[in-house]
């Protein structure tokens, strides 16, 4: 699936889809990237906290990622 590339706002690649040209699936999978990616460690840098990750997600809601997905991870 490359639609996990995608954002709300059509900013993403490949296809620069946006919105409900997304599949619902790459929605959830878009959020739970960016979450595991932000509060887990990474050999570069330190986890940055689930807190800290879910402000991300949240702060960019409705923008790069689906507002609903976004509240069910909340």
């Amino acid at each position: 699936m490359l639609q996990h590339y995608e954002r709300v706002d059509g900013s993403g690649y490949p296809k620069g889809l946006s919105g409900k040209d997304i599949l619902l699936e790459a929605h959830i999978v878009i959020v739970s990237d960016v979450v595991e990616a932000m509060a887990s460690h990474r050999l570069y840098r330190p986890a940055l906290g689930i807190e800290k990750a879910l402000d991300a997600i949240t702060h960019k809601r409705g923008k790069l990622y689906y507002s609903d997905v976004v509240d069910a991870c909340i």
